[in-house]
């Protein structure tokens, strides 16, 4: 199988990270991205700093952040072949405390981190005849939680999950593949020790592993056949619960 070229932003820690370390095992490029320069160094030695990877710091909510991520991946491995939007924050707060300004910091780095960055490698993967865009969402966008106040987030998921169809409908024929991912409670730093208190929201009655999600990254971006997929790695969260 060719050698990719794979962008994946938000991966100093928990999925981004594992998605670049299982494409640089699988013998791909991976260009990393995170807004925090030190989390985002200390990741990419973990990762071995060998020469089939690069790093790029700054925040996907602007707009140069993807624009100068598509730049070192043409200008080191000659190509930008698979996207993985991964940044992404997650808070919960109720709805009627929710200010302009709490909204505002999940459309920008959720949404537009997402809108930007894929339309700033847009233009090499129509160059190169062909790309693959992985987006992350929720099942919370289409299974309601009661006692988990987290419509802000939980909002700009779902527009990623529109925003990932209508792409799907817009590029088909340009050879461009549109998905997304949609995990379900996962061991990651932002769980901290409190990962497995989740276990009963899934019917499998246990979280999954960052592994669990870039297996399906892996086999998404390495398909020809699938796009416009909202696609649940969730342990069956999205069909129901597990009352044990």
């Amino acid at each position: 199988m060719k050698k990719q070229t794979i962008i994946v932003t938000g991966a100093s820690s928990g999925i981004g990270k594992e998605i670049a370390r299982y494409f640089l095992e699988k013998g791909d490029n991976v260009v990393i991205n995170s807004s925090t320069a030190e989390n985002l160094e200390q990741a990419y030695q973990e990762l071995g700093a060998g020469p089939n990877l690069a790093k790029v710091a700054g925040s996907v909510s602007d707009k140069k952040t993807g624009e100068l991520l598509v730049a070192a991946a043409i200008e080191k491995f000659g190509s930008a072949d698979i996207l993985v939007n991964n940044a992404g924050i997650f808070e919960t707060k109720p709805f009627l405390e929710v200010e302009e300004a709490h909204l505002d910091r999940f459309w920008n780095t959720n949404v537009k981190g997402t809108y930007f960055t894929t339309q700033a490698v847009l233009p090499q993967m129509l160059k190169q005849q062909g790309g693959v865009v992985i987006n992350i969402g929720t099942p919370l966008v289409n299974q309601g939680f009661g006692g988990l106040d987290a419509t802000a987030p939980i909002a700009s998921k779902g527009a990623i999950h529109a925003l990932t169809i209508q792409l799907a409908a817009e590029f088909g024929k340009r050879n461009i593949r549109f998905n997304t991912i949609a995990p379900g409670v996962i061991r990651t730093p932002m769980h901290g020790d409190q990962a497995d208190k989740g276990a009963n929201q899934h019917l499998l009655n246990r979280v999954g592993e960052t592994k669990d999600i870039a297996e399906m990254v892996y086999t998404v971006a390495k398909s020809n056949f699938i796009t416009g997929a909202i696609i649940n790695v969730d342990g069956g969260m999205a069909a129901g619960f597990n009352l044990n």
